[in-house]
């Protein structure tokens, strides 16, 4: 009888154990870990956002890059970690709504993980010489339609947000495009500046300062809505081409498994910082749209992605390098 209620006395403290935990939380310093190396863009979207989260959470937060494989170390590292709330990720999209369906992972990109919260997005830009015969989007479909196999467009890298916003137009507009991938955005963005490219597919943050400074002249974004940093270049889907989304995005997640109550007072306090107006502006300037949303709304968005860049995938036959 003593050793039973022992052992329904230690059952019941071990159920109780994570709440009590969950109720002090946090009490000590929280680690964020990034999937990328520090100076990149998932850095420059971190550092600012959780200078606003410290007072919110009463704790320091260390941001600790762990890069390699875009994202998926990180992301591998993640699912593996204690679910109590003191690792997180400020992750991409890419490891969990692409990753999947070019190559082999360690964890499911929804039962793996707790998605607290998404942060911020940021689209491409689809970019030309300022010599170009291209003065819009109807002018590279038409070029390409007429000439399909003269045409091409340059990208960071195979199997990245700007190939799949390439491979996505290419989809919606029935044109043939050749793809040209480079080793990093810098490399493709002077070989269009110096002529040697006939489009790109940028990220927005690359492509401002050339944009702003007319060495190239900006066709469209593939976000849905337009950005900030581009206020008068208009999306793909204002050119005609409907339910055009072609976004990359950051969100705040954890491992799976985490007590309800360390997911609210995190979402609460993501939430609350996606209202300061600094922090907004600070995006706007980064060419990543603010747009915080709740847990259920963030897993809803990354089933969505998952679904469409697996067709994208499929249909134009992207195979990781």
């Amino acid at each position: 009888m003593i050793k039973r209620t022992a052992a329904i006395a230690l059952a019941l403290a071990t159920a109780w154990a994570p709440l009590v935990q969950a109720q002090g939380y946090p009490n000590k310093p929280i680690r964020v870990v990034l999937g990328y190396t520090a100076g990149g863009a998932a850095d420059a979207a971190a550092r600012p956002l959780m200078r606003v989260l410290e007072p919110l959470l009463g704790q320091a937060i260390i941001v600790e890059p762990k890069p390699g494989t875009a994202g998926g170390v990180a992301a591998d590292f993640i699912s593996k970690v204690p679910p109590d709330g003191y690792t997180l990720y400020f992750a991409d999209g890419g490891p969990f709504t692409t990753a999947p369906h070019l190559t082999k992972v360690g964890y499911h990109h929804l039962n793996s993980f707790t998605h607290i919260g998404h942060v911020c997005s940021t689209g491409s830009v689809l970019v030309v010489h300022p010599s170009s015969p291209f003065k819009s989007v109807g002018d590279v479909v038409a070029a390409a339609k007429k000439e399909p196999e003269k045409w091409s467009y340059g990208t960071s890298g195979v199997a990245g947000p700007h190939h799949f916003s390439g491979e996505l137009l290419k989809s919606v507009a029935g044109v043939n495009l050749l793809h040209i991938p480079y080793k990093g955005g810098a490399p493709a963005m002077t070989d269009l500046m110096g002529n040697q490219v006939p489009m790109l597919f940028s990220s927005l943050t690359a492509a401002v300062g050339p944009y702003k400074s007319g060495k190239v002249r900006a066709l469209a974004v593939t976000s849905p809505k337009r950005s900030g940093a581009y206020p008068d270049v208009p999306t793909m889907e204002e050119l005609g081409y409907k339910g055009f989304d072609s976004t990359g995005w950051f969100e705040l997640m954890g491992p799976a498994g985490m007590a309800p109550e360390v997911v609210a007072r995190l979402s609460q306090a993501l939430l609350k910082a996606g209202e300061d107006k600094n922090l907004q502006e600070q995006y706007k300037q980064l060419g990543c749209d603010a747009e915080f949303l709740t847990p259920a709304q963030t897993v809803e968005k990354v089933k969505s992605d998952h679904a469409k860049w697996g067709k994208v995938i499929k249909d134009a036959n992207i195979k990781a390098e």
